[in-house]
C-alpha cells in the first residue's frame, strides 16, 4: 500500500520514491505526495523524473492503492523517481478546500444547513446544503461572514483519532463521521480556529492551507435549487 505522504504534510512539492508496479499507463509508488481524486477534491498533476527520462502525471486514483496515470514513458519497476507536484493547481485546491470547510461551518451555524456534497476546482467551487432556499440577503450575509473568518487568519491543523473515540467525544453532526465507510477505523480530523474551541472540526483527508488568510477574498457567485430540500451555493476566491 502506497504511503500517502500528503496526509502528513500538504506543502511538499517534490519527493523521491521507488516504483513498486509498472503497468501500461500507470505506476504504483512506495510513497507519494500526489493527491488522488476524492472528497470533492480533484487529483494532483505533475511530473515523474527518472534515469531514462521524464513522464507527465495526468491523473491519480486511489483504489486498493494509489495509481499514478502517466502520459509518456513508464519507469521500470524498482526505479527511483523524483515526483514534482503542479503546485499552482495543488495550492488552489488547498485554498478552495479550506474555504469549503468555512462555508460548511457557516451554513450549519447560521441556517442549520448541513453539507451533503461539494466539488472543488482550481478556479471555483460548489457546495450542496440541506436547506429549502437561500435568499440574496442570506448569500450576502454568508459572504460577509466568510470574509470575516478569512481576515481573522484562523489557524488550520489536522491530527488522527481513533474512530470509536471520535464518535464518543466529537459532535458527529459537525464532523460528519457518519458519512465515512465503517471500514475506516482511524480518522484524520481537520480543525479551523482556536484549539480549545475550534470554529470547525471535520473528518477530512483533503489538503488545506495553514491559516484562513491564505484563502483570500471569497465571492459567493450564486445559488441553484437541487431538489426540494437541497441548495447549491457556488463561490470563487480572489
Amino acid at each position: 500500500m502506497t504511503e500517502q505522504l500528503y496526509l502528513a504534510d500538504s506543502t511538499v512539492r517534490g519527493f523521491e520514491a521507488t516504483v513498486e508496479r509498472a503497468l501500461d499507463d500507470r505506476v504504483v509508488l512506495d510513497r507519494t505526495h500526489f493527491y488522488p481524486t476524492g472528497g470533492g477534491q480533484p487529483n494532483d498533476t505533475g511530473t515523474l523524473r527518472f534515469d531514462d527520462g521524464e513522464t507527465t502525471v495526468t491523473d491519480v486514483a486511489k483504489k486498493d492503492t494509489v495509481y499514478h496515470h502517466v502520459d509518456g514513458p513508464v519507469p521500470a519497476e524498482g526505479a527511483t523517481v523524483t515526483g514534482e507536484i503542479d503546485w499552482d493547481r495543488r495550492y488552489a485546491h488547498m485554498r478552495y478546500h479550506t474555504a469549503q470547510h468555512l462555508l460548511s461551518a457557516v451554513l450549519l451555524e447560521e441556517f442549520d444547513a448541513p453539507t451533503v456534497g461539494n466539488q472543488l476546482y482550481a478556479d471555483r467551487a460548489r457546495l450542496d446544503a440541506s436547506h429549502p432556499k437561500f435568499s440574496e440577503t442570506d448569500l450576502a450575509d454568508v459572504e460577509a461572514r466568510l470574509n470575516e473568518l478569512v481576515d481573522d487568519d484562523l489557524p488550520v491543523r489536522h491530527y488522527t483519532m481513533d474512530r470509536e473515540v471520535a464518535e464518543a467525544e466529537l459532535d458527529t453532526e459537525r464532523t460528519r463521521i457518519d458519512l465515512l465507510p465503517s471500514s475506516i477505523s482511524e480518522l484524520r480530523i481537520v480543525e479551523v480556529g482556536d484549539e480549545s474551541d475550534p470554529f470547525d472540526r471535520t473528518a477530512c483527508a483533503g489538503t488545506h492551507v495553514a491559516g484562513t488568510d491564505e484563502v483570500g477574498e471569497v465571492t459567493v457567485t450564486g445559488r441553484t435549487t437541487q431538489g426540494s430540500e437541497t441548495e447549491r451555493v457556488e463561490f470563487t476566491l480572489g
